[in-house]
């Protein structure tokens, strides 16, 4: 059973549950960073743009671990370091990160370049296997030479 962040759920519905794990400010904008530009480590999440404090960034990675979310690994490289990694269930946040960015950028002024919300919107289910298939690789859809965005333009 996922741990809650109260004790006693409100009431059974699903919604309510997902709020429960990802409702906060702060988690979707972490598997975002994860799903969107490849970011892995607390340094790197710590320098998003959004600014999150240290001690709210610690709460919320313990909480997306605790919720199966997102897994923590030891940092190859440097024992001192750990990684995050998207867990199977996380990953089915994706299609949740590709429409809340969608509707976003309808309704804001945002820096989502237009030709990828296209992209998205024309063909939106290859896209999220695209994209599901580069993260689960340790890929990003933004960064890095096996991002979503190279494959694409080759």
């Amino acid at each position: 059973m996922m741990k809650m962040r109260q004790d006693t759920p409100r009431s059974n519905c699903p919604i309510n549950y997902s709020l429960g794990l990802v409702g906060d400010k702060w988690s979707l904008l972490i598997i975002r960073d994860m799903v969107y530009f490849g970011k892995k480590t607390y340094g790197e999440f710590i320098s998003s743009d959004e600014g999150i404090a240290r001690n709210i960034l610690a709460s919320r990675l313990v909480q997306l671990v605790e919720g199966g979310l997102i897994m923590k690994m030891p940092y190859q490289d440097d024992g001192r370091k750990d990684i995050y990694k998207l867990t199977e269930k996380g990953m089915g946040l994706i299609p949740t990160l590709l429409e809340l960015a969608d509707w976003g950028s309808q309704h804001f002024e945002s820096g989502a370049p237009e030709p990828w919300l296209k992209l998205v919107r024309r063909d939106r289910s290859k896209m999220i296997a695209l994209i599901t298939e580069t993260v689960q690789a340790g890929g990003a859809i933004f960064a890095g030479e096996n991002s979503v965005i190279s494959k694409l333009s080759h």
